[in-house]
């Protein structure tokens, strides 16, 4: 299938490791033009001679954290023209209500909410002066599932797909389309950390977090390019009538209810 990004632009948040690194790789395979941000230089710099050996593309770097309140303007003022912008950048800390301190929520909302916002605030109206655009912002299944132990989590991922059909609702009316993405543990060092954390709060031993892992369907987290394809697929025209709406990638884990 031909998406017809070859020759598109994307920034993406974010990009250095993870979820984020795996997207810019799988666009920059569809020709994609690349800018990159987040707050590591030196694993920017590895991702773009990883891309830069493998793609004909351009790959522009933008080390700076997002969490400060004049990011997203000096990135716009960068970046002359992106048809895709990923938020993708922002980790809210996991626990219950007593486990994650004022300090902590609060920065991990600077980052992650607020950081989408002022994104999308500065590049929609960029985008849709230079004829339009798509952007996706990556959220998390933590708004749908609602634990207790990622309270905060829970919290600003909801926060966030209010927002992106808030705002996606009408956005083909601008030649714009916003939408959302919610991963559920997907193989990366963060869901490990995480898992090794609940492993010992609730078996009394880190080392013990496979037991946790093998809880998931299949047995597995998500690999990353089960991420990262859907959200070429949604960058592309062949997506063009996708606007406003959040797409969970879980394996089926916030579906897993009772009735019981």
């Amino acid at each position: 299938m031909d998406l017809h990004l070859n020759g598109k632009t994307a920034l993406i948040t974010g990009a250095s490791m993870g979820i984020g690194a795996h997207i810019a790789e799988t666009l920059a395979a569809e020709g994609v033009n690349l800018h990159l941000t987040a707050r590591s230089a030196d694993k920017l710099e590895t991702l773009k001679a990883r891309i830069l050996e493998s793609y004909d593309v351009a790959v522009t770097l933008h080390p700076l954290d997002l969490a400060t309140e004049t990011a997203p303007a000096a990135l716009s003022e960068a970046i002359e023209q992106v048809d895709i912008l990923v938020n993708n950048a922002g980790a809210i800390p996991s626990g219950d209500l007593w486990d994650v301190c004022d300090a902590a929520w609060r920065k991990g909302f600077d980052l992650k909410v607020f950081g989408y916002i002022n994104m999308c605030r500065m590049f929609y109206t960029k985008m849709k002066s230079a004829g339009g655009g798509v952007i996706i912002n990556i959220i998390g299944n933590g708004g749908e599932v609602l634990d207790r132990d990622y309270i905060a989590g829970a919290t600003g991922n909801i926060s966030l797909m209010g927002f992106t059909r808030a705002l996606g609702g009408y956005a083909l009316d601008d030649n714009m389309r916003v939408v959302g993405i919610n991963p559920g543990p997907v193989n990366t060092d963060r869901i490990y950390t995480m898992l090794k954390k609940w492993a010992e709060k609730d078996l009394g031993d880190s080392n013990r977090y496979q037991e946790l892992a093998n809880g998931y369907p299949l047995g597995r987290p998500a690999h990353c390019r089960e991420i990262s394809d859907l959200v070429a697929f949604l960058a592309s025209e062949r997506s063009g009538y996708t606007s406003g709406t959040v797409f969970t990638v879980d394996g089926g884990i916030s579906a897993r209810t009772s009735i019981v």
